[in-house]
């Protein structure tokens, strides 16, 4: 297995997760939160979004910032911007074995 097809293991595996994609949603619209601000803004408990948080970062989907004592966590788009591109490459090929298929039904 690639790198790449790991590396998009991982975003899928946190992006199953309805509450990470949720997660992912509001640091979108307001990069720079703590997970204490997330959490007050979702029906769980701080810890509970602070597991999130690490699966998300695992998987290259966030990163993390010490502003004194807190932690402040943005949405990193690369990690979604790698993925996308996998899944581009995935599309390429199975539309070529499409095609190639396509043509042979076709010749007979």
């Amino acid at each position: 297995m690639t790198a790449a097809a790991v590396d998009a293991d991982r975003v899928f595996t946190a992006l199953a997760d309805p509450r990470r994609r949720e997660l992912l949603e509001l640091l979108g619209r307001t990069p720079g939160c703590s997970a204490s601000s997330l959490a007050a803004s979702l029906p769980v408990s701080r810890q509970a979004v602070a597991q999130h948080l690490a699966v998300l970062e695992d998987s290259s989907l966030v990163s993390r910032r010490r502003a004194g004592r807190e932690v402040l966590f943005s949405v990193r788009p690369e990690g979604l911007a790698a993925t996308a591109d996998w899944l581009t490459g995935r599309a390429a090929v199975w539309r070529e074995r499409l095609e190639g298929l396509r043509k042979q039904a076709e010749n007979g």
